[in-house]
């Protein structure tokens, strides 16, 4: 069969719309994943077992798990050259990923070198909440990490207040952070506008920026098509662990700031104190009775306000390890601070100290304010310039690595049943004088 020819002489770049790409998954295929996944989530191992049946044709009932025993004897049973192919890529891939994260520098080993290549993506799509706030400081978090990052075309998406506007402070923050594309849309419209590209609003490549519970699912449901920076930012969670000398006025100050956003959020006090939880409650009450904002704090607290109460330090870190709040607040003594900060395991921005409220991340101490929410601070991190950049290895080889490695590569490539693998490098062995064993 003759390749597909894209005659592309006469056309000018960007060539985003005229090259062929692969077809999308139909919403047939979204669908049916989402049911899987709905199964799974509501049923656990009889899902597995009942969809392994149907789509794979095997049955999984008798244990899921494989025998560690089965394993020791499958390593016993494999052929020599599988094993010592096996071996050998392991430790070449180890070596590489210890490398990643030494200074920066070519990895050079047995005649092949890998050069690490970072590029910024190109465009970047950034959100910004508005409607019932306005979040200027939001779009300075956003845009400056995207700036060192290299991105050269920024968008900004800030939902508009009634009349239809964007309010002057957020477009100041857009101006002195030279983002001059803004668009007055929100909600789950604006992240799909940013995803898949509109007549008026041009696609993008990755998308930034907390929002509410709408926003954080439209993001989850673009991830794929789109990169989702920050893993998926949504409503404001707060975890404050205080000790005995915690100042129950800073601390009750501090649950009421992140509960201040709005619903869908939390804020937890954790301590092992009972007469530092009942201040602290009672302060918290005094100061939502006060509060202008007070509709949006009850939404919080009456949802996802918790005091908990525990046996002591590990305990109270054990609990904040589980939660993996965005923002993690130790209001411990001096003393104290270093062992439970030894302990955090997940969270999104730790604060140390009762001179160290998350309001002076959320503005000026230098790190980001966009951070991981609902638990996805197990497994990631702050917005950063990071989260702008691709990664790209470029692997060059010498005829002597071909001549060492190659046989290991055939016979591995013919291990998993792909023979155009083995045989490309079958061919360079060949070419070398060699044989591909």
């Amino acid at each position: 069969m003759p390749l597909r020819l894209v005659d592309l002489r006469g056309t000018r770049p960007p060539f985003d719309q005229v090259l062929p790409r692969p077809a999308d998954p139909g919403s047939d295929v979204r669908q049916a994943v989402a049911e899987i996944l709905r199964q799974v989530r509501t049923e656990g191992d009889a899902a597995v077992i009942r969809c392994s049946a149907t789509f794979d044709r095997v049955d999984v009932a008798g244990g899921l798990r494989v025998d560690p025993d089965d394993m020791a004897a499958a390593l016993a049973r494999v052929a020599p050259e599988v094993r010592a192919a096996l071996e050998l890529a392991y430790r070449r891939i180890l070596a590489y990923a210890a490398h990643e994260g030494s200074p920066p520098g070519d990895f050079t080993e047995g005649g092949i070198t890998v050069t690490h290549l970072t590029r910024p993506v190109g465009r970047a799509g950034l959100y910004a909440p508005g409607g019932r706030a306005r979040y200027p400081s939001t779009v300075l978090m956003c845009a400056a990490p995207a700036r060192v990052a290299g991105v050269g075309s920024i968008a900004l998406c800030v939902p508009p207040g009634a009349d239809g506007r964007v309010d002057d402070a957020t477009l100041a923050a857009a101006a002195i952070a030279g983002i001059s594309e803004v668009y007055r849309i929100g909600g789950a419209q604006a992240i799909g506008a940013l995803a898949f590209g509109t007549p008026s609003v041009p696609r993008v490549d990755v998308i930034a920026g907390p929002g509410n519970a709408y926003v954080a699912e439209a993001k989850r449901q673009v991830a794929g098509v789109v990169g989702v920076a920050s893993a998926f930012a949504g409503p404001s969670e707060i975890v404050v662990v205080a000790g005995p000398d915690a100042p129950p006025a800073f601390a009750a100050i501090d649950l009421v700031v992140q509960a201040e956003h709005g619903p869908d959020g939390l804020a937890w006090l954790v301590t092992w104190d009972a007469g530092i939880l009942a201040a602290v409650s009672e302060e918290v009450d005094r100061i939502v009775a006060a509060s202008p904002r007070q509709a949006d704090l009850r939404a919080t607290l009456d949802s996802a306000g918790i005091a908990c109460l525990v046996d002591g330090p590990a305990d109270a870190m054990a609990v904040a390890n589980a939660v993996a709040p965005e923002h993690l607040q130790l209001m411990v003594a001096d003393g104290d601070a270093a062992e439970l900060l030894a302990r955090v395991e997940s969270a999104g921005a730790v604060f140390v100290g009762p001179w160290a409220p998350a309001s002076l991340g959320d503005y000026i101490a230098g790190p980001n304010h966009v951070l991981p929410t609902n638990r996805t601070a197990r497994f990631a991190s702050a917005l950063r310039a990071d989260d702008f950049r691709k990664h790209i290895h470029a692997v060059s080889a010498t005829a002597d690595a071909v001549r060492a490695l190659g046989p290991a590569v055939v016979t591995l490539a013919e291990t998993e049943g792909l023979p155009a693998h083995a045989d490309s490098v079958s061919r360079r062995l060949a070419a070398l004088g060699g044989t591909a064993r």
